[in-house]
Formats: structure tokens, sequence, C-alpha cells
């Protein structure tokens, strides 16, 4: 047995002890239906990378119908899908991992195609910075009261499934960030405006998911929010205005807040000069009560102590994970040479990886994600 400090465990603020200080991030695998129904195919990908980590949080399910961002993704938007999801609950929880359900909309970052001739949505008629980025309309008073109650309904929907907890993601770009951005959101309502203005909406979501936990769950369940720290947009979230937004969320009823980053050490995207780890930053701000996690290119056991050590309390590990499902196991183990960084294309099977899947990784992951490529190995399109 090894001594990592990531090894031992941490009690949330709501009294739930989660068994180590590591998690699997949450990450697209593009893998469900149509109509956003969980596969056997993703069953048993989660089921595998389950029972070591110490909590495994899903990639993002759309809680309504326009806030579905991709194809294949999971959607937590109707009753319909509860048997799926009790299902997916099941697999995770194995050996004490507890399993996380994330939770979005995309709102401007997804396309009429995904959204079958459906104009997508946001704070604001403001399209974002990316190629073949569509316009969206601003959403009405009305609708986002609504989408704050979807996000409320699909946090009872993942406690009537047995999940441990959801992640709201306010991270990457999608709705609960562009409502926070000053790019995206050029309202002059109670939802836009000025920087407080700007928080209502993300705020208004955390109290009313806190609310859902408190009238439907029988026992402590997390809530926990992603968030990027930084947009390179002009004008855009500048790290100022993300610290702001922590200290509010300090006093909100999460269990962790999750930094969504490339690297876990990385620095200002907008200021070259500041070569501070932002997760320091946030380090300042975090209430004592409130556990960091921390994402970005963790792969090695010693990559991990480093981060933990240097005072975060939680590591995500996202593509190190699909290459290695029982990495925890290995490391807890004493097995650390064992731990498979690369991975052939002859393992498919083995660890679960859908052709869906397969083709993000190659095409958004391609450097940085070591695959072997040879031609003869896989027919791919």
């Amino acid at each position: 047995m090894t001594n990592h400090n990531f090894l031992q465990p941490y009690t949330l603020r709501n009294g739930i002890t989660i068994k180590n200080r590591i998690a699997m991030s949450p990450m697209t695998e593009q893998s469900s239906f149509e109509d956003g129904s969980i596969t056997n195919d993703e069953i048993a990908y989660y089921r595998l990378r389950a029972g070591g980590v110490g909590m495994l949080i899903t990639g993002c399910a759309n809680v309504n119908d326009l806030g579905k961002g991709f194809e294949g993704e999971l959607s937590v938007a109707h009753d319909k899908f509860l048997p799926g999801l009790t299902r997916l609950a099941n697999a995770i929880k194995l050996n004490g991992t507890k399993a996380i359900l994330q939770i979005f909309s995309a709102g401007r970052m997804s396309h009429s195609k995904v959204l079958r001739g459906k104009q997508p949505v946001s704070a604001s008629a403001v399209a974002a910075v990316r190629p073949n980025a569509e316009t969206p309309r601003s959403l009405t008073d009305a609708e986002v009261k609504q989408t704050i109650h979807d996000f409320a309904s699909a946090t009872k929907l993942a406690i009537r499934a047995g999940f441990d907890g959801v992640e709201l993601h306010g991270a990457n770009t999608y709705l609960l960030q562009q409502f926070f951005s000053p790019h995206s959101n050029r309202r002059t309502d109670q939802w836009g405006g000025s920087l407080e203005k700007r928080m209502t909406f993300p705020l208004a979501v955390v109290d009313a998911c806190a609310e859902a936990i408190k009238t439907t769950a029988k026992s402590p369940f997390i809530l926990g929010y992603r968030i990027s720290p930084e947009e390179i947009e002009k004008p855009g979230i500048r790290i100022a205005d993300t610290l702001e937004l922590v200290k509010r969320l300090n006093a909100k009823p999460i269990d962790y807040l999750h930094i969504s980053l490339a690297d876990a050490w990385q620095s200002s995207i907008i200021n070259s000069d500041d070569r501070q780890p932002l997760f320091e930053k946030f380090q300042k701000v975090a209430a004592a009560d409130l556990p960091l996690m921390v994402v970005g290119h963790l792969a090695t056991p010693q990559q991990v102590e480093k981060l933990i050590d240097s005072g975060v309390q939680f590591a995500a590990m996202g593509r190190e994970l699909i290459r290695e499902p029982k990495w925890l196991q290995k490391v807890a183990a004493g097995d650390e040479k064992a731990i498979r960084y690369t991975f052939s294309l002859n393992d498919l099977e083995e660890l679960k990886i859908t052709p869906p899947l397969l083709n993000f990784l190659m095409t958004a992951f391609r450097r940085g994600f070591p695959i072997s490529t040879d031609s003869n190995q896989l027919n791919l399109p």
C-alpha cells in the first residue's frame, strides 16, 4: 500500500465523506441515444471506471430540450429518463464511489441542426466567437425563470434516480456562464447589465437546486458547481469577476467548487505577466469549508500529489481515466508501474470506448492524448 495524501478521505460541508481525493471529471462521450436516453455502452463505460475514485462525475446532461448541445448527449429533462438514469447511478456506486450527475444547458453553444430546426437560446442575441456559430435568440423573462425551474427539476430527478449529487456546469462557455459573461449577456433587465446582475441567474439556479435538495432528498445530497476562471472574448469574464462570484458562492449551500482548467497549474490566459496559478487565486477567496476541485492534464500520481500538497482538496482526472480505468486501484495497491498512459486501438473493447467517443478523442484531443493509430487496427470514418 502507498501513503499518498490523495488517498485520504475528505468530509464535505453536508457531512458526506468522500473516500479519497480523486474524482473522475465530466467528459463528453457522445454515446447516448438520439433522444438522450442512456445506452448499455455508456453503462458499461462508467461501471468500468467506478469503484476506485471517490467521485465519478458524468458527462453533461441537458435539463431541457433547448439545452441540448451535441448529438449523443445524455438528458435529464423528462421523467421518462428515470429508469435509465437509475441504472446509471447504480452502475457508478461501486465500492463507495459517489455518483455525481452533471447538469447543464448548452445555450448558444448549440446549433439548429442539433435542436432539430429550433434556434439556440442564450442570455442575449450574441453569437459565440466560434467558427460556424449561430446567433441565438434571447430568452424571455418567463423562459429564464422556467430554465431555473428546469435545473431544479433535473436535480429532483437525479435524487429519485439514486445519484449522490449533481454538479451545475457553470463553465466552458455554456448557459450558466453565458449569463455571467459580459460578452454573451447584454441584457438590461434583472438578469444582466452590471456584474451583480450578471450573477443573478447562476445564483438563482444554485438556490433553486439547493431548495430541491432540501425538499426532496431524504439524506445528504451533494451540490457542486463547475466554473471557468476567464474568457478570451472582449468583453469577457476576467478573474476579478470570477472571484466576486466565488465570494457569493461561499455563502450558498454548495459542497465543492470545480475549477475547469486546461492545465491544473495554468495561469491567466489574459494577462501573460501574471504567472500565479489560477487555483491559488481561488484559494485566497474561497471559504475555508468550501473544497476546491482542480482538473487539467493530471496523469501521474506525482502530479496529483503535488496538487493536493498545494492545498487543493480534490484532483479531477479525465483522459487518464479513459485509458486507465483502474488508476486509483493500481496506485492504492502500490502497482504504479502497471499504470498505462496510452492505449492501442486494439484496447477499445476492453476500455469500453464507443466509436463516437473514439472519434471525439481523435479530433478534439488528438494532441495530448496518445493513441496508437495504425490504420490496419480499425476502419475509421
